[in-house]
């Protein structure tokens, strides 16, 4: 069995989906993933926030949360994402409120300061995309829809 491992540890991409031919695009694809994958923590070293309060100020820009539902958002565990809420109140990026439905749960809500940190740091970004996709015409905007959408989808094939 472990002779089986090592055998397969050795083979390519190619050995194992054999219809698989590097290009200058999948290259490109692969230094977007990359570079998305490695976006996070520098924008929350920058920030001076965990990568995990980023995500969870990312979240909460687009809705108030309750710390439960933050913790799957973040996919960590409640006493995990108070700590992560804590901090964020400590920084006065978020507040807990009572929830507006039920008295007895709390929900977290960007403040202004948390609103301008989130964006603050990601608008030269924002910007630059935005630039990029002003710049597609109707018809290569279809194509990279398609191409976008097909590459969204063979990444999801791992979650």
């Amino acid at each position: 069995m472990a002779g089986a491992g090592l055998e397969a540890s050795h083979r390519t991409v190619q050995q194992v989906v054999p219809q698989w031919r590097r290009s200058a695009t999948l290259d490109r694809l692969q230094q977007l993933i990359d570079a998305s994958a490695t976006a996070p923590a520098a924008v929350a070293r920058r920030a001076h926030l965990s990568a995990s309060e980023l995500h969870a100020l990312r979240h909460l820009s687009m809705q108030a949360m309750g710390p439960a539902e933050l913790a799957k958002a973040l996919g960590v565990t409640t006493a995990a994402s108070s700590g992560v809420v804590d901090r964020l109140v400590a920084h006065g990026h978020a507040e807990r409120h009572p929830h507006p439905l039920d008295g007895r749960r709390t929900e977290v809500r960007l403040t202004d300061s948390g609103r301008a940190e989130s964006i603050g740091h990601l608008a030269p970004m924002f910007a630059a995309l935005a630039a990029l996709d002003a710049s597609l015409s109707d018809e290569e905007r279809v194509v990279v829809d398609r191409y976008l959408d097909g590459a969204i989808a063979a990444v999801r094939t791992l979650l």
